[in-house]
């Protein structure tokens, strides 16, 4: 008797698919993240413990017989709001550092994700299971867009509290309350914002990692050459055209929206040095919000541009192209 197969078979496959490339890939979605988190959080240990060291060896009491105290006590409203600034900081300081490692993590990851299976010939063997490469791709996809920066955000989010606590214990020896110190701080909308701005990341680094997909399906050898060759060598081309005026060529729209887009983007944060009036999403909140950092509300103003969604057209364009290569190129 043949047994039916489950209702959500779809979900339980793409499950086990994006399990897979964790397994796989642990180092650069899980590790490299917490390493880097860990550095930062031993570097700021080891400049507080100089920081204290030299001062008790030059005579140097920072806020001794409570006057960090007394500070505080004569502080008004507007004044506390920028020392929960500050410590808002501290806990993003954590997160900017690890975005840039998971830049690169995405980048590479992308560039050898299709590459790697015909290189080693592992792609006979998932070929013979009843796996479709559309499939295959779509986990990759979500792996690079959702897996490896939301486990950047837990790890990053652990790391800013921690950032928060050790600023705050320190500051506690020189006469600082604690408690008095943390209620200053936005933890909470730390988090939600840092986890907010997960979606908005999905979408601009859509064309940037389809890119890189494509590169690696299409690419008989050296995918990164490719990938990074090709339009910048285009941009240098352009350029020139536009420097001899031979052509008049948007060079300058090129290198933002199809350069920077399709090799970039996959780091967060990067449309905000686009050319898409992005700027106003790191900023101080909008009036009646208090604290420092991504105001989601204006940072989501992006969803309105033409600008990201023809790039979110283009990356499922190349994502599609990369299933059609997987499908037919299983040579390396």
């Amino acid at each position: 008797m043949n047994t039916p197969a489950p209702k959500n078979s779809a979900l339980t496959n793409m499950y086990w698919l994006v399990k897979r490339e964790f397994w796989e890939h642990r180092g650069g979605f899980l590790w490299a993240p917490v390493i880097t988190g860990g550095i930062f959080l031993l570097l700021n240990l080891m400049g507080i413990i100089t920081a204290e060291v030299l001062g008790a060896q030059h005579g140097i009491h920072f806020g001794a017989s409570g006057e960090l105290r007394n500070v505080m006590s004569r502080m008004d409203a507007g004044d506390m709001s920028k020392v929960g600034m500050v410590l808002d900081v501290a806990m993003y300081s954590a997160m900017a550092i690890i975005t840039v490692v998971l830049g690169f993590v995405v980048f590479f990851y992308c560039l050898g994700a299709l590459y790697d299976d015909r290189r080693d010939r592992s792609i006979l063997f998932w070929k013979s299971l009843p796996i479709s490469d559309t499939g295959t791709v779509l986990s990759k996809v979500l792996s690079a867009t959702v897996l490896a920066p939301v486990i950047a955000v837990l790890v990053g989010i652990v790391a800013g509290m921690a950032q928060l606590l050790m600023v705050a214990i320190t500051l506690s020896f020189h006469g600082i309350n604690v408690w008095q110190l943390l209620m200053q701080a936005h933890p909470f909308r730390v988090m939600a914002n840092l986890i907010g701005y997960i979606p908005i990341y999905v979408l601009w680094a859509m064309p940037a990692v389809g890119w890189l997909l494509f590169a690696s399906a299409w690419a008989r050898n050296k995918p990164f050459l490719w990938a990074v060759a090709l339009p910048v060598a285009t941009g240098l081309l352009i350029t020139w055209f536009g420097i001899m005026g031979l052509f008049n060529l948007p060079a300058a729209w090129f290198w933002g929206n199809v350069v920077q887009r399709g090799l970039l983007s996959v780091f967060p944060g990067s449309s905000v040095i686009s050319n898409v009036n992005d700027t106003s999403a790191f900023q101080h909140p909008s009036p009646g919000q208090e604290g420092f950092g991504v105001d989601l509300w204006q940072a989501y103003h992006i969803m309105t541009t033409p600008n990201l969604w023809i790039g979110v057209i283009a990356g499922i364009a190349l994502i599609a192209a990369a299933i059609w290569f997987r499908r037919w190129r299983d040579d390396s």
